[in-house]
């Protein structure tokens, strides 16, 4: 028997359950979820307030550490950059739809949404890209599961709400009486590792254990958030501005592109750059300078590097500046 180790939200043991299956599938062995409680589970202060990523993530690696379970499902992009002792991130697989959704009783779209109108989230980010797309709204600070947050736009409390696509999709899609508008993530680049979950056990894990979840990683997948989260890392120590990164492969190449934006959208600080995945050597094209580094075989490492080099670019053309 395989113990994974949840949070009890619908959306977490939903992943979780998925995760299971496969595993269970590949291992040959049942897989049972252990429901765990975050302190992000059970405060209503924000996210800020609590202290952004990590939040949900510290109680359960304290779990796994003292071995109450043999693994976690995170979402990614609720976990820290820095790597935790005595922990590693054993598979990410097949990335879900990184885009976020707009969901409203009517389908309107955000940019038609009339003066006054109160669009929730609890994301800085996506606060800032609001009033981008639509000055006219005003944003409204919110916390709560999925269900409660489509109630508040059910109930006419909201008039919209924004959330992660890959969540409403794991959870079954919308119900017939709301309807959604994905935004693009080219205008709208969303949270570093959004859509793909991080399985996470200990680093002295069985090794029939860690060779059952390496069958459930996805190289492109795992390529796209090492960049991703590359700029988040290199962003963070000069940086306190939101930021949107989405990273994707392609035929070969890595299209990095990134944003950082003032609080109240009034100003922000963008980049693209492409990575040539190939044997021997990566060449980098973009916004910035070109640059061929030889030798460099591992792609991850490569993405890894070129998140580091956009988030130098975005501090170099004053993204540290970039505030409210």
């Amino acid at each position: 028997m395989i113990r994974l180790g949840t949070r009890r939200s619908a959306l977490a043991t939903a992943q979780s359950q998925q995760t299971a299956d496969a595993l269970a599938a590949v291992a040959g062995v049942p897989v049972e979820l252990v429901p765990i409680t975050s302190e992000g589970d059970v405060s209503r202060a924000s996210l800020s307030e609590l202290g952004g990523q990590g939040v949900f993530a510290t109680r359960l690696r304290e779990a796994l550490l003292a071995g109450e379970c043999d693994l976690l499902v995170h979402s990614l992009k609720d976990l820290p950059t820095a790597p935790a002792p005595g922990l590693v991130i054993a598979a990410l697989p097949v990335r879900e739809d990184a885009r976020d959704v707009v969901v409203t009783r009517d389908g309107t779209a955000l940019h038609e949404l009339p003066a006054g109108a109160v669009v929730g989230t609890g994301s800085p980010r996506r606060v800032a890209q609001l009033h981008i797309r639509n000055p006219r709204i005003t944003a409204r600070d919110i916390r709560g599961n999925v269900d409660s947050r489509l109630g508040r736009v059910r109930d006419g409390e909201l008039d919209a709400v924004i959330l992660a696509a890959a969540g409403l999709v794991r959870l079954g899609g919308l119900a017939l009486d709301l309807s959604g508008e994905p935004l693009g993530l080219s205008e709208w680049p969303t949270a570093p590792g959004q859509g793909a979950l991080a399985v996470e056990t200990r680093d002295d894990a069985p090794a029939e254990l860690r060779a059952a979840l390496a069958q459930l990683d996805d190289l492109p997948t795992r390529v796209a958030v090492a960049a991703e989260r590359a700029v988040l890392a290199g962003l963070e120590a000069g940086c306190h501005a939101p930021v949107g990164v989405h990273a994707e492969v392609i035929d070969g190449y890595l299209r990095v592109r990134a944003v950082v934006y003032a609080l109240d959208g009034s100003a922000r600080v963008g980049t693209d750059r492409t990575l040539h995945l190939m044997d021997g050597y990566a060449e980098i094209s973009g916004s910035g300078n070109g640059a061929i580094a030889a030798g460099d075989a591992d792609p991850e490492t490569r993405a890894r590097r070129t998140g580091e080099d956009v988030a130098r670019e975005l501090l170099d053309r004053g993204a540290a500046d970039v505030s409210s």
